[in-house]
C-alpha cells in the first residue's frame, strides 16, 4: 500500500488532500489539532506545537504502517501566517508559537522519518508545504516569511545528505500558490497597520484569483505521483507545473 500521513488534515488543504488521497485508494494518517471528519483516513488529534509529542507520535505512526507500505509519503501541511505584524509590534509568545507549528514541527517529524525508515527500501518522499513568502519578503509577514525560507533551506540541506544514503529519501518544498482558505480570512481581517498589502489580498479575494483548496490539492497529487519527482530538486512552485 502507498502511505501518506498530512499534517493539517482537518481544515484547507490538508483536508482536501487527505480526502483526495484516500477516495483513490491510499492509506492515509491525518494529524491535526481538530477533528478530521473522513471515514477512511487514520486520526491522530494532535498539537504540533507541542513538539514533545511529535517523535512518540509520529513512531507510532511509522511502526504501524512500515511492514505492508511500499511507498510513505510525509506531508508536512500544517502552518499558520499568524501573528501578523510589523516586527517591533509582534507578540513575542505568538512569534514563538509560530516558529514551532512552521518550522520546528516538520524539522523534528523529518528528522525522524528519516532516522526510521532508514533501512525502509520503498519509495520515501517527504513534501514540505513552504510559500512564496520564504522567497520574497512582505512588511508584516515577518515570522511567516522567515519560518518558510528556513523550511526551504531546511530542505535543501536534507536533499544534499540524501544524495549519500544507501535507500534516499525525495524531498521537495513547494509553495502551493494563493488559495482561498482560513488562512486568507485571517489575512483579510488583519489591519493596514499590520499588513501594508492588506488591500491587495482583499481584491484577490473579490477579483476571484484565489485558487480552491480542492484544486489545489488535485495539482499537489499529480506533482507528488509525478514519475519525475525525483529529479525535481528541493525548491519547487506548483504555478510551474
Amino acid at each position: 500500500m502507498n502511505v501518506y500521513i498530512i499534517t493539517g488534515a482537518s481544515k484547507g488543504i490538508g483536508f482536501e488532500l487527505a480526502k483526495q488521497l484516500s477516495e483513490e485508494g491510499h492509506y492515509v494518517v491525518g494529524i491535526a489539532r481538530t477533528d478530521c471528519e473522513l471515514e477512511n483516513v487514520k486520526f491522530y488529534r494532535a498539537d504540533i506545537s507541542k513538539s514533545e509529542k511529535l517523535e512518540s507520535l509520529l513512531a507510532t505512526i511509522l511502526t504501524a504502517v512500515q511492514l505492508d507500505a511500499r511507498s510513505i509519503t510525509l506531508i508536512n501541511n500544517a502552518g499558520m501566517v499568524e501573528p501578523i505584524g510589523l516586527i517591533g509590534t509582534v507578540d513575542a509568545k505568538e512569534m514563538a508559537n509560530a516558529m514551532v507549528v512552521n518550522l520546528t514541527a516538520p524539522m523534528i517529524l523529518s528528522n525522524l522519518f528519516i532516522s526510521k525508515l532508514k533501512d525502509f527500501k520503498g519509495k520515501k518522499r517527504i513534501v514540505n508545504i513552504s510559500s512564496g513568502a520564504g522567497r520574497n519578503p512582505y512588511e508584516g509577514w515577518g515570522t511567516y516569511c522567515t519560518t518558510k525560507a528556513g523550511l526551504d533551506h531546511f530542505s535543501r540541506v536534507i536533499a544534499l545528505e540524501q544524495e549519500k544514503a544507501e535507500y534516499p529519501v525525495r524531498i521537495v518544498s513547494i509553495a502551493p500558490g494563493i488559495i482561498d482558505t482560513g488562512m486568507q480570512e485571517t489575512i483579510r481581517a488583519s489591519s493596514e497597520d499590520a499588513f501594508p498589502l492588506l488591500d491587495r489580498f482583499i481584491d484577490y479575494k473579490e477579483q476571484g484569483m484565489l485558487v480552491s483548496a480542492e484544486q489545489t490539492a488535485m495539482k499537489l497529487i499529480s506533482f507528488i505521483e509525478n514519475k519525475d519527482f525525483n529529479k525535481i530538486g528541493p525548491i519547487a512552485d506548483i504555478r510551474n507545473f
